[in-house]
């Protein structure tokens, strides 16, 4: 007889998808592209990125947006192409896009429920969230501020 436990939900640290020496080479980006982020904030920032990420290729058709700080993460990431593009390959199966949102989607009330909507998938996912870095939505609307993850297929 074979039992099959499901993982428990919001128990993952989400930094363990990340390779280490991918998650030290993204640390370092941040804290030098980002001045006062200490390297144990930055390493946090990767998990919930490597998180964002994750949940948001699994979320076919949901615009999810990362916090100001998690998005710092995210370009990070994207800048490290071969890291990133074999982390989406090996966790979610397919590459992740980045792509900025619309400008519909910074009308009032929008960034609340899209942040809502993306710590509900991150959790959903498996991965913990890290509260204190999802205080601010970032600014997606400017290509070099902040996008969120598509789940689209390119």
């Amino acid at each position: 007889m074979t039992i099959a436990l499901e993982r428990p939900m919001g128990t993952t640290d989400p930094i363990t998808l990340v390779d280490p020496e991918v998650t030290d080479r993204l640390a370092r980006r941040i804290t030098t592209d980002h001045r006062g982020i200490d390297e144990a904030t930055a390493r946090s920032i990767v998990g919930q990125a490597a998180a964002f990420i994750a949940a948001s290729g699994r979320q076919p058709g949901q615009s999810l947006v990362p916090s100001e700080l998690v998005d710092y993460g995210g370009h990070a990431f994207i800048l490290h192409t071969v890291d990133y593009a074999a982390f989406c390959d090996r966790v979610v199966g397919h590459f992740v896009h980045h792509v900025p949102t619309d400008m519909n989607e910074q009308l009032p009330g929008v960034p609340r429920a899209t942040r809502e909507r993306t710590l509900a998938a991150i959790r959903a996912a498996g991965y913990t969230v890290d509260t204190e870095l999802w205080d601010t939505a970032a600014d997606c609307t400017r290509c070099h501020n902040g996008c969120h993850d598509s789940p689209k297929r390119g």
